[in-house]
């Protein structure tokens, strides 16, 4: 047992690690180990970067039904959503677009059909995560393309035996199922096994929509299947297989006539690999082949009508190789990555009215280096990566960055990196089912990021401070012919984000105090407009108490005013959305050493706000589950 744990830390020397120590506390000393800052295991104080850790236990606690309202809670995050549970919704990391973030789930990119290339949040159930790795500021030096704004690595795997059901209900005619099985049969296999059913009835979020369609209830039903099993060879050699399956149905609002107002969601994926480790080299090899497939339709007309239906069939696979060193204090890492892309996008013309097809297919190959040492108080960084895509050539990305503890327990950083975000398929190729014409000039947006932060343990506040300041080029945008009712995506000018973040944390008793306070300065170059969707101001308090066993979690989040649209063709002015601010209240008691019971009220004092204009947010809910660990 001691060997097999062994050597799943040190797999996590790669590409991977899914099973890192587990630590509440991320302060300046703190020696929980991560991954994904640059693709080997170090402790999250020797990251240079901006940082946060979320942990399974944290997750429990903050009672958090999806990936967005965790998301939500950290810091220099910026939420959009049209509705509540299981609705569109979009990231905005440091003010960067919400398609410049990169999602890995296990370390592995997250495939994105739509033709915006934004991560769907709602495709990774809250139940399977065991652990979030959350880097902010530019990673396309480490990953390649979509790394502008940061990287969310959702890890699915822990090395500890637990076993558990859970029953929830709430407000909405929400209800959850789910159970999972962590297990080691022997010294040298384990098996996980998990399953999942999440619900809701949902609300009207477009109340003052013109289409009857639109008027009743917008919920929103997924179920999941997450199944592996590890096996230790022998001293240096491992593997693992699994996979995820996962079916959603989501109610939204269309907004006009024969539109579609209905979406199902069916995801499979597959995930195997080797690896090896042994004194101080680790390598691992990973295949990945991942299955979408999105339907939207009229409800009115069934799944299968040819005028009002549309179909987005993806395939992607994706294939690592990792290889990590120990080189004096410090690590390197030498990888290849190769990602192929299939599309088929199917559906009925506005212009033509005929059923349209387009099919899709890219490649991409990357190889990367990275590396840190320490110099007695000084640590470095850097990365360098190469990609070599079909349709844009070679592009190549770079980051370095330095920390220096001047005095114990104080240390300042300065990092410069470069990043990119490569076209999706239909923006590039178009898509006629969408009248969007094709753009084989359309170029990727480049970026280049500039950071200094300041950190230290002043006696129990444990706080960081970091500025930034990234120039994002050849933005992509999009525009439409009035007349012919064809669009298409275009390279703009450029935009400039501007900010500084404050977290801190610390002990007062038995209170546990976290608080951040982020500034945002995002403008598009050209005419000095703010971008929309984007608060300026933001401040995150977070409280957390036990007392005779029970656990207390009140946090209250505010976003300052923004604007819901940026100028063009479409809207003359901007359209101004007012600050908000909520409290949510969580509270959970150990019955037994294997039952809790939790209960969470979200939006305590009910405020009503809009975080996109003409959709309404849930209101106060209520929830209550009952988790057994066995």
């Amino acid at each position: 047992m001691i060997k097999t744990k062994a050597s799943l830390l040190a797999f996590g020397a790669t590409a991977i690690s899914l099973w890192a120590q587990h630590s509440l506390a991320q302060g300046n000393n703190d020696d929980t180990q991560i991954v994904t800052a640059n693709r080997f295991a170090q402790p999250v104080s020797s990251v240079l970067a901006s940082t946060t850790v979320v942990t399974r236990e944290e997750i429990d606690r903050w009672q958090s039904k999806n990936l967005v309202e965790i998301m939500r809670r950290l810091p220099g995050v910026d939420i959009a959503q049209s509705g509540g549970i299981g609705q569109n919704a979009s990231m905005y990391v440091r003010g960067s677009e919400a398609r410049h973030t990169l999602v890995l789930i296990d370390g592995v990119p997250m495939a994105k059909p739509g033709v915006t290339g934004v991560a769907d949040f709602n495709q990774i159930p809250v139940s399977i995560i065991q652990r979030i790795e959350f880097i902010r500021g530019p990673r396309s030096a480490v990953y390649g393309a979509d790394a502008i704004g940061g990287v969310i690595n959702v890890i699915t795997q822990d090395n500890e035996n637990n076993n558990n059901l859970t029953v929830g209900a709430g407000s909405k005619g929400y209800q959850e199922y789910s159970g999972a099985i962590n297990q080691n049969i022997s010294d040298a296999t384990r098996v996980t096994v998990a399953g999942a059913y999440q619900a809701t009835n949902g609300f009207n979020v477009q109340p003052d929509s013109s289409y009857s369609l639109d008027s009743d209830r917008d919920g929103w039903r997924n179920k999941s299947f997450w199944a592996g099993v590890e096996h230790q060879f022998d001293d240096t050699l491992s593997g693992f297989f699994r996979g995820y399956g996962y079916s959603a149905n989501a109610d939204y609002d269309s907004g006009y006539a024969s539109g579609s107002d209905e979406q199902q969601i069916y995801n499979h994926t597959y995930d195997t690999g080797l690896r090896y480790s042994k004194d101080d080299f680790a390598s691992q090899l990973v295949a990945s082949y991942q299955k979408y497939k999105v339907f939207n339709y009229a409800s009115t007309e069934g799944r299968y009508d040819a005028a009002t239906s549309s179909l987005d069939d993806m395939e992607q696979r994706n294939l690592q190789w990792g290889n990590t060193l120990r080189v004096g204090q410090g690590m390197v890492s030498v990888g290849l990555d190769w990602k192929q892309q299939k599309l088929t996008s199917a559906g009925t013309s506005f212009s033509t009215a005929q059923r349209e097809s387009n099919d899709y297919k890219q490649d991409n190959t990357g190889a990367y280096v990275t590396a840190q040492q320490q110099i007695g108080t000084v640590t470095m960084e850097g990365a360098v990566r190469g990609d070599d895509t079909d349709d844009f050539g070679r592009h190549g990305t770079w980051q370095t960055a330095i920390g220096w503890e001047f005095v114990p327990d104080y240390r300042a950083t300065l990092s410069y990196g470069t990043a990119f975000q490569a076209p999706t398929l239909g923006q590039l190729y178009g898509q006629k089912r969408l009248d969007i014409a094709s753009n084989p000039d359309l170029r990727p947006e480049k970026s280049k990021q500039w950071e200094a932060g300041l950190e230290g343990l002043t006696g129990p506040v444990s706080w960081r401070v970091t500025a930034y300041h990234n120039q994002i080029d050849n933005l992509i945008d999009y525009a439409t012919d009035s007349n012919t009712f064809e669009g298409g995506y275009y390279n703009v000018k450029a935009a400039t984000l501007k900010g500084v973040e404050l977290n801190g944390e610390f002990d007062t008793g038995r209170v546990h105090h976290q608080i951040t306070l982020g500034y945002l300065d995002a403008r598009r170059d050209a005419d000095d407009e703010v971008l929309a969707r984007r608060a300026k101001q933001q401040a995150k308090y977070q409280v957390g108490v036990n007392v005779h066993d029970v656990d207390v979690d009140v946090i209250y989040q505010y976003f300052g005013k923004r604007y819901d649209n940026n100028t063009s063709e479409y809207f003359a002015t901007q359209r101004r959305l007012p600050a908000y601010s909520t409290v949510d209240f969580a509270v959970s008691y150990p019955v037994t050493s294997h039952l809790t019971v939790r209960g969470r009220i979200a939006n305590l004092f009910d405020k009503d706000y809009e975080t996109a204009y003409g959709y309404q947010t849930p209101g106060r809910e209520y929830y209550l589950n009952g988790s057994y660990n066995f």
